[in-house]
């Protein structure tokens, strides 16, 4: 089997992939990146939490400029996942607007970025339609 390492420190790969909060102890605000207070209440207190992995799209834009080598038309959505908003891209859906909608069930799937030399996959995360 391949060595994997996640694109992003709160994807966990395991027989389930899967999102990590870090949630606020006091006002349960959730964080994806570290902390060392809460933007809502200031508590310096923090438990990692799974986010759910099926959610509902929020928002969406549909990308036709982007970088140089990253491909468009994408879409970049904010998703919520039972309470906790998630940004990501929707992925094995045309980029349309017959196709993508709000309110749409999506579902977190992982796909994979490449290999390194030493043959360790990269893996990103993205939500697809339910």
């Amino acid at each position: 089997m391949t060595a994997q390492i996640p694109l992003v420190d709160y994807l966990v790969l395991d027989d389930t992939p899967h999102l990590e909060a870090n949630e606020c102890t006091s006002c349960g605000a959730r964080y994806f990146d570290r902390r060392n207070a809460c933007a809502g209440c200031f508590g310096t207190e923090f438990r990692k939490v799974t986010v759910p992995t099926e959610g509902e799209v929020r928002a969406f834009t549909i990308v036709t400029f982007a970088a140089p080598g990253v491909p468009v038309p994408f879409v970049a959505a904010v998703v919520d996942c039972n309470g906790t908003s998630v940004r990501g891209n929707l992925i094995n859906v045309d980029p349309d607007p017959e196709h993508v909608s709000l309110g749409m069930k999506v579902r977190l799937a992982t796909y994979s970025l490449g290999l390194d030399d030493n043959g360790v996959e990269a893996v990103g995360f993205g939500f697809e339609p339910a």
